[in-house]
Parts: structure tokens; C-alpha cells; sequence
């Protein structure tokens, strides 16, 4: 039987939705901007406007529920998200509920972290559909993870299990926003990649990189290290290859914990494609156990942004199919 369940990708600039078959995926993305700044009321304003934009292309097939992936930690009853980044104002605030008073529904609604909800998305409709298990690291302004355990999201035991981006690789190393010292995050974050190529680049007056920022450095972005990079020059593809071995490195650490060997890397920063993948692939053997190291694989996950619309739907279809008689948590 078909069902069709809306997906929100909750944003801090934008937030994107998808209109979503159990049969025949994506069928329509809207999006919209966040307004974070405005505070909690705004942004559940905006959701609750997107989520009416989607329903009018349903074609009559009734609407089995809305998932939303959400940054910052969720609750064990997928219900309240607490203290997301980049949202001012917001503390604990109850989704599910606020969206249930603004839409006068009694769908099941089910929010979920960001990160895992683009695992669950890898798995069933991306890179990671191959894969009966596989680690999810997701490289954008922040490095996001998952944990994918036979094609569902393990939550760990308070529901915050896969914060990959804040484990260590050197306890005396640079901290993160999260305040861990030699997190992942504090080297290949958006921001602090930035910044290191800024460091690396003082003496390297001929890169590439100078002419597409206009000589202004703080205008480098991981984007333009990619295009630099595209284009040959050596800085670049030194500086992603850099990031690349620290990748290797950390999910090194995530094998030896897990023993779960395939790994999709998806987010912003993994456009860079070969440049910062073949490090990492090269790196991750010599920091995993000799045991563990048959089957292990990393690709890139494709599907950009729609990973996190596909996997937030699919949240309802999973919920619908293990408690199908039972109403929204």
C-alpha cells in the first residue's frame, strides 16, 4: 500500500521539505527560509506553512505523517528538541505539539536529529542502501554523525549516540564549539577548515585560492578549496587531503568501537569528492584494529540535500510499520 509522509529538513537559514512515497520516493520539495533570528514562534510558523504548501500536492492519497530532522538533542520520545545551534531563543521546545495546535492534526508527528535522519535517508532511498548497517558522517558547518544498526537509527540509551564530530583525536588539540579538545569538528568544521587553510596559505602567495577570493582570505570557503583543487592547484588539494587523513583517523576510532566497516560521508564539504575521500580511505587501515580492517568501505553519499527530506519521511513509514494501530507519540 502506498503511503505518503512529508519530511522537514529543519535548517538554521532554510528549512526544506519533501512530499515523500513509500513506492516512489521524493515527489516534491518546497523550501523556505528559516528566520531563526526571529525566535521559536517564527520558525514554527514557517514549518507549519511548509507543511500546508506540501499537502496540497498530495492527489488525494491521505497523508500518514510529517518527520522533521532537527539540529540539537532530541528527546527519547522523538518529541522536543533542546538547545539546537544557530536558533536564538530556543531552549526545550515541544515540536510535536506546537505543530499538532498550528496544523489541527493528529498525524503522527516524529522529530529526530539532523544527522541521523540523513542516515536513515542514506539507507533506504542513497550510498547507503547496499548497506545492512554503516556509520553516517555528515561534513558541513559542523561534522554531524550516525550510527546506522540493520537499516535503523541507533539512539544509544538517551537517544544522542553518534555525535562522531565530538570525538577526540588529540585530547590536547584545538576545541570545538562543543568544548572538546581535538574533536574532529575543531579541524574539519566548515569554519575551522577555513581557518587552517587561511594559516596554510601565508606562504603559498601563488595558490589558486588567492585569485577566486580576490586576495581577501577570509572569503575562503571549503567550496572554493574544492574548485581550486578541480582546477589543479596544489595547495588546495594539499589542504583537503590534510582533512582527509583526519577523517580517516577518528573514523578509525568509530570502527574499532562499533565494528560496523562501511561508511557513508555526505554534507557540504564531501563535494570535494576524491580529494578529501581518497585520504581518508587511505588513513582509516592504520587506525583500525588488524581484525577489523576486512569489508571496510567509504563512499560518498549523493543525494545532497534531499538525504535529509527522504529520511525524515521515512521516520512515519518506519513508526506506522512497527506500531501501526498506535497513534503519534
Amino acid at each position: 500500500m502506498e503511503r505518503l509522509a512529508i519530511g522537514i529538513d529543519l535548517g538554521g537559514t532554510f528549512i526544506k521539505g519533501g512530499l515523500v512515497s513509500n513506492i516512489r520516493g521524493l515527489l516534491h520539495e518546497e523550501h523556505t527560509a528559516t528566520e531563526a533570528d526571529k525566535g521559536p514562534v517564527q520558525v514554527l510558523q514557517r514549518i507549519a506553512q511548509l507543511v500546508q504548501r506540501l499537502q496540497q500536492h498530495t492527489d488525494n492519497i491521505p497523508l500518514a505523517g510529517i518527520g522533521i530532522g532537527a539540529p540539537g538533542t532530541i528527546s527519547w520520545d522523538r518529541t522536543t528538541v533542546k538547545s539546537p545551534p544557530n536558533f536564538p531563543g530556543w531552549d526545550t521546545v515541544n515540536l510535536v505539539k506546537a505543530l499538532q495546535e498550528r496544523l489541527s492534526l493528529t498525524l503522527p508527528i516524529i522529530v529526530e536529529n539532523d544527522a541521523n535522519v540523513a542516515g536513515l535517508g542514506s539507507a533506504f532511498y542513497g550510498a547507503g542502501k547496499p548497506f545492512d548497517s554503516f556509520i553516517m558522517v555528515t561534513l558541513g558547518t559542523g561534522v554531524g554523525g550516525a550510527i546506522i544498526y540493520q537499516k535503523k537509527i541507533f539512539r544509544g540509551a538517551h537517544g544522542g549516540a553518534g555525535e562522531i564530530g565530538h570525538m577526540t583525536i588529540d585530547y590536547e588539540g584545538p576545541i570545538a564549539y562543543s568544548g572538546v579538545s581535538g574533536a574532529i569538528e575543531a579541524y574539519i568544521g566548515q569554519r575551522f577548515l577555513s581557518h587552517h587553510a587561511r594559516l596554510r596559505l601565508i606562504n603559498r602567495p601563488h595558490s589558486l585560492l588567492y585569485q577566486l577570493t580576490q586576495g581577501d582570505l577570509s572569503l575562503l570557503t571549503p567550496q572554493l578549496l574544492t574548485q581550486a583543487a578541480q582546477q589543479g592547484d596544489e595547495p588546495a588539494q594539499e589542504i583537503l587531503a590534510w582533512a582527509g587523513h583526519k577523517l580517516g583517523c577518528v573514523l578509525g576510532a568509530a570502527v574499532n568501537l562499533l565494528d560496523i566497516r562501511k561508511i557513508v560521508v555526505g554534507g557540504g564539504i564531501s563535494g570535494a569528492g576524491a580529494f578529501i575521500l581518497e585520504p581518508a580511505r587511505r588513513t582509516l587501515p592504520d587506525f583500525v584494529l588488524t581484525g577489523l580492517r576486512e569489508g571496510l568501505e567509504i563512499v560518498q553519499e549523493t543525494l545532497g540535500n534531499k538525504v535529509g527530506m527522504l529520511g525524515a519521511a521515512h521516520l512515519v513509514f518506519q513508526y506506522l510499520e512497527e506500531y501501526p494501530t498506535e497513534k503519534a507519540p
